[in-house]
């Protein structure tokens, strides 16, 4: 095995809102090209290097061939562990560039040239598994975690909890959840919006459309290449046949950091963001311990949320990750943008052995 980094940790700036137009807000949020932000405000001037940066003029497409997401949709195939995070302040654009407008559904979908990196990777999958003339099984399943309970977004009814397990073959995993098998673009489009329209969200301050849980929507992907020579692959499953391949993508859409000041919330939603709150700590916990060369890391604690259990390999072990760090131009925002970037760059010096 080797050690690499992560392939790509890229930051996406989204354009600065009516609201904040119309309050004044400054922008703080510089491109400076080759993957280089510069952060300038009142006692506070920065500069941030990364794989790549996409401002407000970055399209769809741009994020998607500029981030290295189809490199790792062919990782995938080839039978690696790869996962796509989305993080940031919450209403920085992590789900519309995961997945797109909100709006969207079955029956008015989104415009192609607004589509996010998961669409866009289900096309990339399918157009990858006909060019390879490979025997591809695909499925998926989808999760959200909502105030450290994790519940299918998949299975028929209201979502259901589901225990979270351990075994030393499979490390932490779901037990019963449902995985769905599909074939086509228009099959795997209609389980994400489906899943997406029963995961948890309420409007505050900051967002009318807050995500109030973590989802995570995993690509099943087993290939068995099929050989046109007739003695290939003869003793590994018989004539023709090469060994399979089982590999997995999986999109994280992380809910938004947050202070509850700033959104106002209150109640149940108060509760919702302190869990929100504690989750993304223990993320951040972990990728600080992981960002420390190996001989001087202490114990990694998984362990202290069920958001880092189910990551514990994508994080520090035999994964392929690519981390999108949204963040917002605002000056509103700066103490939160300022958090997310060096939060990405302690991601950044995560090593992996995939």
């Amino acid at each position: 095995t080797s050690v690499s980094p992560y392939p790509s940790l890229t930051i996406r700036v989204r354009p600065l809102t009516c609201t904040e137009t119309r309050r004044g807000d400054r922008r703080v949020v510089h491109n400076l090209g080759d993957g280089a932000v510069h952060v300038s405000a009142a006692r506070h001037d920065a500069t941030f290097g990364f794989s790549a940066v996409f401002d407000a003029g970055a399209s769809q497409e741009d994020v998607f061939e500029g981030s290295g997401m189809r490199q790792l949709v062919e990782l995938a195939i080839d039978g690696f562990s790869c996962t796509v995070f989305a993080f940031g302040q919450t209403g920085s654009g992590k789900t519309y560039t995961l997945m797109g407008p909100l709006a969207q559904s079955e029956t008015q979908p989104a415009s192609p040239a607004l589509l996010g990196l998961m669409q866009r990777s289900f096309a990339c999958l399918l157009e990858q598994s006909q060019s390879r003339g490979s025997d591809l099984s695909l499925s998926a399943s989808y999760l959200e975690i909502y105030n450290e309970q994790v519940r299918d977004l998949l299975s028929p009814g209201p979502p259901c909890t589901l225990p979270l397990r351990w075994s030393k073959t499979r490390g932490f995993y779901v037990e019963n959840q449902l995985s769905v098998d599909f074939e086509s673009l228009e099959a795997i489009v209609s389980l994400l919006l489906q899943g997406s329209q029963r995961r948890r969200t309420s409007a505050h301050a900051l967002n009318r459309h807050s995500s109030r849980s973590h989802a995570l929507l995993t690509i099943h992907i087993r290939s068995r290449a099929v050989s046109t020579h007739p003695a290939a692959g003869e003793g590994l499953g018989g004539p023709g046949t090469c060994p399979s391949k089982q590999g997995t993508l999986c999109f994280v859409d992380l809910a938004g950091s947050e202070r509850v000041k700033e959104t106002g919330s209150s109640g149940e939603l108060s509760v919702e963001a302190n869990s929100i709150n504690r989750s993304l700590l223990a993320l951040g916990h972990c990728i600080s311990l992981l960002a420390k060369p190996r001989g001087k890391r202490t114990h990694i604690p998984y362990r202290d949320s069920k958001l880092t259990r189910l990551l514990a390999r994508s994080l520090g072990g035999s994964g392929i990750t690519l981390m999108v760090a949204c963040i917002s131009p605002s000056s509103r925002c700066l103490s939160e943008t300022l958090s997310t970037l060096h939060y990405a760059c302690r991601a950044r010096r995560v090593t992996t052995r995939p």
